[in-house]
């Protein structure tokens, strides 16, 4: 069984993530694609991010009624969550299975300086790049800082959407129409939990 890996903050899911599972579910022909949303993610420390029962609820909207899966295995553990831990209980609970694990071409980039970066490459079958015309990984050094890595690594051709969850939350502050970037039920559930909007302390 090929099972793919998508793991995020989600601060919130939009269309772009939807869109680029779609490709690589396709490309790299997986079998199922569990989607890992990050409680705390380590290279976020100290930013603002929305509570957890919030991302989790817009991520289940989101992935209703599509063959993707939600994996609960970084939000039943203390933190923080390192890939290189979460592929390695991946690989206990899935013995045998091939394991796909999906990210950025700015991703790979930085993947030497990842939390053991050589155990979280030796661990899987496959690292499926999505990859945008600007990002030009330095194939030669990544080979020899993590040897075996280029065996591994699949190229998705990654669809042309200009979408991020900095732009959802700026546009949401700034009042502008933002639904056409995220499935209806996320849309709805922004508005009416009131997210992403500046609080105004009250007045003295």
């Amino acid at each position: 069984m090929r099972i793919g890996i998508f793991g995020g903050t989600f601060d919130p899911p939009h269309l772009g993530h939807m869109a680029l599972c779609r490709q690589a579910f396709s490309e790299l022909e997986l079998e199922r694609l569990l989607w890992l949303l990050t409680a705390n993610p380590p290279h976020k420390r100290g930013r603002r991010i929305t509570a957890l029962r919030h991302r989790l609820a817009m991520v289940t909207l989101t992935l209703a009624g599509t063959p993707y899966e939600l994996s609960r295995l970084e939000l039943d553990r203390p933190g923080p969550h390192y890939a290189a831990d979460t592929v390695a209980l991946l690989a206990q609970a899935y013995p045998g299975a091939d394991l796909v694990y999906l990210m950025g071409g700015d991703s790979l980039n930085d993947l030497p300086t990842w939390h053991h970066p050589a155990e979280f490459v030796r661990r899987l079958h496959t690292i499926g790049v999505m990859q945008r015309e600007a990002e030009t990984p330095d194939l030669p050094a990544l080979e020899a800082s993590l040897p075996g890595l280029g065996a591994r690594l699949r190229f998705v051709a990654a669809p042309r959407v200009d979408i991020s969850a900095s732009q959802v939350r700026a546009l949401v502050r700034a009042g502008q129409p933002y639904a056409h970037l995220l499935v209806p039920a996320v849309a709805d559930y922004i508005r009416r939990n009131r997210l992403y909007r500046i609080t105004r302390k009250p007045k003295p």
